[in-house]
């Protein structure tokens, strides 16, 4: 009777958990957010079509500039970008934001977190100084740990050299 009991609570909680929807599965939302509504975390918009959502800001305004073998110097293509990103930051003053720095996988691991600190530094400076308040931004580096794709080419390595900016909602502290 024991293993009868055991059965069914057990393929009762698969049903269950096959119904339940994950609230990482985005396969049956439209325009981009969760739901019909594009609303998720709290009424938080998260369609791309939103102007002030985080998803817009990734996708149109750009999340990402790329810098040169061993720079940490904001070029022409980043600093386009990171001024539309202090634009929609000041235009969305509930939201803080944490730059990440990475670099390729050239190099030792130390120069690469030091270096992904410096571009890290170099995105958040550039934010800082058009406008977005220093304590809505935090940065941190990854180095060559986190690569977008792991290669040996001149062309994979240039998208791993890199600052994110990564949106959250929040007033900063």
């Amino acid at each position: 009777m024991k293993t009868l009991t055991k059965v069914a609570l057990l393929t009762t909680t698969l049903a269950l958990a096959a119904c339940a929807k994950s609230p990482f599965d985005r396969s049956g939302d439209t325009a981009g957010g969760a739901g019909a509504g594009g609303f998720d975390n709290g009424g938080i918009s998260t369609s791309a079509l939103d102007p002030n959502s985080p998803a817009y800001f990734s996708q149109t305004i750009g999340d990402t500039v790329l810098f040169n073998v061993d720079q940490s110097t904001i070029n022409d293509t980043a600093r386009s970008t990171l001024a539309q990103q202090a634009n929609w930051l000041t235009t969305n003053p509930s939201y803080t934001a944490i730059i990440e720095g990475h670099a390729d996988e050239q190099g030792t691991r130390e120069y690469n977190l030091a270096l992904g600190a410096r571009r890290a530094a170099a995105a958040r400076d550039y934010l800082v100084a058009n406008g977005v308040a220093d304590s809505r931004l935090r940065t941190v580096t990854f180095g060559k740990e986190r690569p977008l794709e792991a290669c040996s080419t001149e062309a994979c390595y240039a998208k791993n050299r890199r600052a994110v900016t990564v949106i959250s909602a929040g007033v900063g502290s």
